[in-house]
Parts: C-alpha cells; structure tokens; sequence
C-alpha cells in the first residue's frame, strides 16, 4: 500500500520546530518531499540535521512577514521539486501582550503581517500555481482564539479571526479547481515553546499553572499534541481530505463551542 503523499511536494512555514515541525515530519514518513521556512538559519540546519531526510527535505530562510520571502518560498519549492501540492502556512503568533488603549500602530502592523498578512500572500502566490494544474491543498494555522476573545492580545485575536474568515472565502473560489483550503485551530499545544516561555498574558510563570489555567474548560483536560494536529494536517493534505473545504476545524480537546 502505498503512502498517503507519495508524489506530493509541501512548503511549511515556521516548519523548524513546535507544530509546523511536527507536520513536515509527518509529511515527509507518508512520502512528501518539503521545503521548511524560518527566520533563524541556525535552527533550520539543525532541523534539517534532526530529521535526516536528505534531499527529500530543504530549508528556506526569512521571515513571513516580508512579502518577498513568503513569495520566494513558494518559488524556491517549485524551482527545488518542481511543484507545490500542498501549503502549510504555520508561523505566526502573539506580539507585546498589551490593552488596546497602549497598543502602538508599530505592533498593530507587525502582528498583521506575521499573521494575516503572510497567509492571504502565501495563498494567493501558492494559488497562481495551483489553479492551472487543479489541484493543491493549503492548510492554514489558526487558532481558537479566532473563534473568540481574549484581553491583551486584541491583535493577535483580530488577525486569527480574520484568517479563519479569509479561509471560507477563498475555499469557495477554487472549490471547483480540485483545490482545498482549510483552517485548523488549535487550543493549547504542548510544545518546547511552551516549556521555554512564561504564561505572559496572563501573568503566569510555572508552565503548570499555565496548563491548569488554559485547559480547566476543556474536556480532555490537557493540551493538545503536535501529533494530533499534524495527524489532521495529514487527513487534510491527502485524498482523503478532498471533502474538507473552508472548514475552521478547532482542535482545542473541546474548548470551543464551534
């Protein structure tokens, strides 16, 4: 039996560790070759050192926030391996935890372009590829705090929800061009992110009692893994996944209420 992406070629950003790490992995064990982004070279080797797949794995640098990388990256994958079936667009994240009354315009525009920002052009460029050949899959990370909201984080929160809405929207202009477009939204994720920081927006120092804090109304009790999410990035990016369009799909062990 052959493997799930056999032929399938993947570019994922923030793909050297935590969530994004986990989904090249994955991919790269059902067949995929990948192409992996980061803002920091170092890491990426290293990464690339860790998941020792040889030619079946390539590393581009530079940060998703400047258009002319999240652009290049599609066109060094295509360049490398000759296609793009599959866009994985992971990086992103919370900038300075502050109220809206102290939030400056500077942060405003960083979270904009770390987040929503690089997926509509990550999207629109893996798109220019993907429509003529009627095929692609494009998986976006999102949170579930775009499905509701928090304080001190109003940016990060308008940026989430505004992904999970570019999703729907897009999904349905290339539906019928055998192109899939989806979110996934997780809760809290136990990765080395979260072993190595603090629980700053909400004032928590102890990676325990930040785990208490942001699962006491889930109903697993627990965080997610990177196994489960990237299990459903998986089921997404193959032929399996080809009913699944414009979903918003929360993997929050039962947070959200949609």
């Amino acid at each position: 039996m052959g493997k799930k992406l056999d032929g399938k070629v993947a570019a994922i950003t923030g793909g050297t560790r935590g969530i994004g790490r986990a989904i090249a992995e994955r991919f790269v064990a059902e067949g995929a070759k990948v192409v992996v982004n980061s803002r920091n070279d170092e890491k990426g080797q290293r990464a690339l050192d860790e998941m020792d797949a040889g030619d079946n794995v390539l590393f581009y640098p530079g940060s998703v926030t400047e258009k002319e990388v999240i652009e290049g990256l599609v066109d060094f994958t295509i360049e490398n391996f000759g296609q793009l079936d599959i866009m994985v667009l992971n990086a992103g994240g919370v900038g300075d935890t502050a109220p809206v009354v102290e939030l400056s315009d500077e942060e405003w525009q960083f979270e904009l372009d770390f987040n929503l920002n690089h997926v509509f052009r990550g999207t629109r460029k893996a798109l220019w590829h993907m429509v003529p050949r009627k095929t692609g899959r494009i998986i976006a990370i999102s949170s579930i705090e775009g499905k509701r909201g928090k304080a001190n984080i109003a940016g990060y929160t308008a940026n989430k929800h505004a992904i999970n809405g570019f999703v729907k929207s897009a999904a349905k202009e290339v539906g019928t061009e055998g192109i899939t477009i989806n979110s996934i939204c997780p809760g809290l994720v136990h990765t080395d992110m979260l072993e190595n920081q603090s629980g700053a927006a909400s004032g928590l120092t102890e990676v325990a009692d930040v785990i208490a804090l942001y699962t006491k109304d889930t109903a697993i009790q627990r965080p997610v893994t990177v196994e489960e999410i990237s299990a459903f990035a998986l089921l997404l990016a193959s032929e399996e996944g080809a009913g699944f369009s414009g979903g918003t799909i929360s993997l929050d062990g039962g947070l959200a209420n949609y």
